[in-house]
């Protein structure tokens, strides 16, 4: 196909494209039925883990709960199954050991069934500027942030590309989208999951495994526990985010196989300012929403659980 040929196709998909966004403002994009399918959420112990079970358990599905907290998967698991689960199981992972992610993948494979709906939500932070920071703490907030999602990916995307079906879920940060002062290796692991998973989406794009979808999230600061003490000066603009709301933005961008979604909105404008602005006034904008200042005075969980 010729250039000019191309381009006019482009031009008039582009357009195309556009008026269905647009629609979609007004009309609410067709819901997937996932009753009956296995999901699996690491970090489900607590947090938007937990609060993301249970509003899968009331879809009626098989749940697989990972986390490094016996306890807090047991309380989930009970609510899960108060919510509506089919069926919930559980297993003690830490999700930063390749070999105990492939063992305990194994094991859920043998025991559940093949996982068709992916949730990679297990995430620590440090709270420690970088040169605070040890050696071992950073390499642990990869491990858990970032290169658990290769494992993960590794060991059941196999099964979804052999049935053209499944979902896989990123929960990120706008922190991999935009850094911020004091979470150098925070921003970098969750910059890395991000491309990651969009990188993976492009290959299953292009290998033609369309019913494999992807969604990233890229939420602001969840009101979790995970960065008590951390303000946001402008709460209008970029609120500290409701676990609630948060879990069931997730599970309505998951059953419209919406591939990014943002929170709070504002986050898609500032995402686009960062690559428009000039540098000293993407700068200037940062100082005045707080990147500069947010985690002085984090009290938050730093390293101790992955949720």
């Amino acid at each position: 196909m010729n250039f000019l040929v191309e381009t006019l196709q482009v031009l008039l998909m582009s357009i195309w494209y556009n008026l269905e966004s647009f629609v979609h403002l007004f009309v609410p994009r067709k819901r997937k039925n996932i009753e009956g399918e296995v999901v699996l959420i690491s970090g489900a112990g607590s947090g938007i883990g937990r609060l993301m079970a249970q509003e899968f358990a009331a879809l009626n599905t098989v749940l697989v709960l990972w986390d490094i907290n016996q306890e807090g998967m047991k309380e989930t698991a009970r609510l899960a199954k108060e919510s509506g689960a089919s069926r919930v199981h559980y297993y003690l992972c830490d999700c930063s050991d390749k070999s105990e992610v492939y063992r305990v993948a194994d094991q859920v494979k043998r025991e559940v069934g093949d996982v068709s709906i992916l949730v990679n939500n297990a995430g620590i932070v440090t709270g420690k500027k970088f040169m605070e920071a040890p050696d071992s703490l950073i390499e642990k907030t990869m491990e858990v942030n970032t290169m658990a999602h290769f494992w993960t990916y590794k060991a059941f995307l196999p099964a979804m590309i052999a049935n053209n079906h499944g979902h896989l879920v990123s929960i990120a940060s706008s922190a991999g989208l935009i850094s911020c002062n004091g979470l150098a290796d925070y921003c970098a692991s969750k910059f890395a999951a991000v491309g990651f998973a969009e990188s993976v989406g492009l290959e299953l794009l292009a290998t033609g495994k369309d019913g494999v979808k992807t969604t990233i999230v890229c939420p602001y600061f969840i009101n979790t526990g995970m960065f008590d003490g951390c303000q946001t000066k402008w709460p209008t603009l970029l609120p500290i985010l409701d676990p609630n709301y948060v879990a069931k933005k997730i599970i309505t961008a998951v059953l419209t196989d919406q591939v990014f979604l943002l929170m709070p909105r504002t986050m898609y404008l500032i995402t686009a300012f960062k690559t428009l602005l000039p540098v000293k006034q993407g700068l200037m904008l940062g100082q005045y929403l707080g990147a500069f200042s947010l985690m002085d005075n984090f009290k938050g969980r730093a390293i101790k659980k992955q949720e």
